[in-house]
């Protein structure tokens, strides 16, 4: 293949309700798709990160100039444009993962479609179905979050993950065990909020037998989850510190983890995603697939990497509608707490033409055209 066009499309997306971390509140999911077209086929992805650098240092703008000046010349300058020839190109540009995640995902799109291969075969899935998780948002009170809890599990969601910080932990998650009982799948989120001297305080979530605490700690520091871990019975999960599959061959050995979950955008795309995947799947380690609240384009190819056969705990690979009164693409629908992986060439959904003529707000070409 070669590269022809590529352009992003910025679109603003209403939530449904918003959506609370200790990162802060989202209502609307302010991002850009990325479009390719190439002399063999078109290709769509979406752009993970929000307009500001709360939850990692990239974001909208910043992913805009990344690609149109440094990795797109070096994309157009291979001889022949395929998925795997992508790192190696980009390598001298440092760091911005979700950015060349975005430009690998359409690429990678674009060429399984000239193909006419899923990409849930070509990553290697073993499922054509994966259960549902559901992500709860801080919230204003506990019966507030017992009814949110009451109406997911209600809509067939099988496994419930509560968003905590201080003064937002043991109360809630206390509240659910004992309206909905021990056997629910339950697991909590600190996205970073803790450290090291909460450990005490961290411990009292043993009691509540939980899946796992994702990401307690600040990021990128798996000396202080190592020793977080050895004071808790529930198993840690890293999200945020996880960048490739070295990081993750890393915390495994390190005892930092015992679960992982691997968000394609945060290591640099799905080729990245498979990897992380095969090593912690190698150590026996569990995986699951994580969201950061996409749309369509987004959600479809995360669904390809949770059927992969170490992807044994459910994702935040929730139904459209979790998020979004109408989704830019048809949308995902729950059906026995379960979600259909696309069959269809590439990530196997497109952009409907109307609701993205709605939610645009704005277009630029980056190359070409």
């Amino acid at each position: 293949m070669k590269l022809e066009r590529a352009e992003i499309v910025h679109v603003a997306i209403p939530l449904v309700a918003p959506f609370r971390t200790s990162f802060g509140t989202m209502t609307t999911k302010d991002t850009f798709l990325l479009h390719v077209v190439t002399d063999a086929a078109e290709g769509w992805s979406e752009f993970a990160a929000d307009p500001e650098p709360r939850y990692c240092p990239e974001f909208v703008a910043g992913a805009e100039i990344v690609l149109r000046d440094f990795l797109l010349p070096r994309v157009a300058a291979l001889p022949r444009l395929t998925a795997p020839a992508l790192a190696p190109a980009l390598a001298s540009v440092k760091g911005h993962e979700l950015a060349k995640a975005a430009l690998e995902t359409a690429v990678l799109d674009a060429e399984l479609r000239a193909y006419g291969m899923s990409l849930a075969t070509y990553l290697g899935a073993v499922r054509d179905r994966v259960p549902a998780g559901v992500s709860v948002g801080i919230r204003d009170s506990v019966p507030e979050l017992l009814d949110d809890v009451q109406r997911y599990l209600a809509e067939g969601y099988v496994r419930i993950k509560l968003k905590i910080e201080p003064g937002w932990d043991l109360e809630p998650v206390r509240a659910v065990r004992e309206r909905f009982g021990d056997e629910l799948p339950l697991q909590v989120d600190a996205n970073t909020a803790y450290r090291l001297a909460d450990a005490e305080h961290l411990r009292k979530l043993d009691a509540f037998g939980l899946l796992l605490v994702e990401e307690p700690l600040e990021e990128n520091n798996l000396h202080a989850h190592a020793l977080l871990q050895q004071r808790l019975t529930t198993p840690v999960c890293l999200d945020e510190s996880l960048h490739n599959a070295r990081d993750t061959a890393s915390a495994i050995a390190m005892g930092a983890c015992r679960v992982v979950n691997v968000k394609p955008a945060r290591v640099g795309g799905y080729l990245e995603a498979r990897r992380v995947h095969d090593v912690a799947h190698a150590h026996g380690v569990p995986v699951w697939c994580g969201g950061m609240l996409e749309t369509g384009i987004g959600r479809a190819a995360n669904l390809a990497l949770a059927a992969l056969p170490g992807c044994t705990l459910p994702g935040d690979t929730s139904a459209s509608a979790r998020y979004f009164a109408e989704d830019l693409t048809e949308p995902f629908v729950l059906r026995d707490g379960h979600l259909p992986v696309p069959s269809a060439p590439g990530i196997g959904v497109e952009p409907l033409p109307e609701v993205m003529r709605r939610f645009t707000t704005g277009r630029s070409s980056l190359y070409g055209g």
